[in-house]
């Protein structure tokens, strides 16, 4: 009734941050999990806040290598089956293992699920939009677009990592949204429509900030990957092309705009190749 559950959070250097996050999973009521707690070459007192959990978390040290080396190493040390990830800025709200793991032991024909979140931006409350509303089932068509699973609200058997792969090293951000077009073209996914993550935003050290200029950039190469990986079938070929032509032509454009002929260019003759 209750299986083991591996919690993984990357980190660094978010010493400010880190203490809350950790805590919200100490804090659940659950009787078997592990949190362990990847420590991507922080630079800060991250090491020392970590060693002042003791035996209550595993740590795992390693150079810096970004966000998706950090989770792909604590889905290959975690000794359970059930993986649930946090982001380092973000917090479980109470039950959500508990909660997510009876759905999912329900349910055990879905390989993944996600919930509903609670966003914060510099600390106020912020309501989402309509486009941001969580759903199960096919999401291929909708995470073509915009990436429709938040991170910190997911749960994963190891098998579906056997059978998609890890996250994308070479992308310094946008790197969850290529593992759910990998994995949406042939996965449903299970949505628990109960709001079981708080998420912070709003802050210059996130990715989607430090990228935020050309963040579509990755985006598309995500694109290009999917359609040269083949596997898609005809309607989500096309969907997919249709997609990768309207980035490559919006981000062309604006490079254009900023002077950056070549880059421009070389944007605006992939959406051509594509369309």
């Amino acid at each position: 009734m209750h299986p083991p559950v591996s919690v993984i959070i990357p980190t660094y250097n978010r010493v400010g941050l880190l203490g809350r996050a950790v805590d919200s999973v100490l804090v659940q009521q659950y009787p078997a999990f592990e949190l362990l707690v990847v420590d991507d070459g922080s630079t800060d007192s991250t090491p020392e806040l970590l060693a002042g959990y003791g035996a209550a978390i595993r740590v795992i040290s390693q150079p810096n290598r970004g966000a998706s080396a950090a989770r792909n190493t604590g889905i290959s040390e975690a000794r359970h089956d059930l993986l649930a990830f946090l982001d380092s800025d973000d917090q479980f709200a109470p039950g959500k293992l508990a909660r997510q793991a009876e759905v999912m032991g329900r349910a055990p024909e879905y390989l993944i699920s996600h919930t509903d979140e609670i966003w914060y931006r510099r600390g106020q409350l912020l309501n989402q939009k309509k486009k941001h509303t969580r759903q199960g089932g096919n999401l291929f068509a909708r995470s073509l677009k915009l990436c429709v699973v938040g991170m910190s609200t997911v749960m994963a058997r190891r098998e579906f990592f056997d059978r998609i792969g890890f996250f994308d090293e070479e992308l310094p951000c946008c790197e969850d949204y290529d593992l759910w077009l990998r994995a949406s073209h042939w996965l449903e996914f299970l949505h628990v429509p109960e709001p079981l993550t708080i998420k912070n935003g709003g802050r210059s050290d996130q990715l989607s900030r430090i990228h935020r200029v050309g963040m579509d950039r990755y985006r598309i190469m995500a694109l290009v990957k999917l359609l040269e990986q083949g596997g898609l079938d005809a309607a989500q070929e096309k969907l997919t092309r249709k997609e990768l032509a309207r980035k490559s032509r919006i981000y062309g454009r604006g490079c254009l705009k900023h002077g950056r002929e070549e880059e421009g260019r070389h944007y605006l003759e992939l959406a051509e190749k594509f369309g």
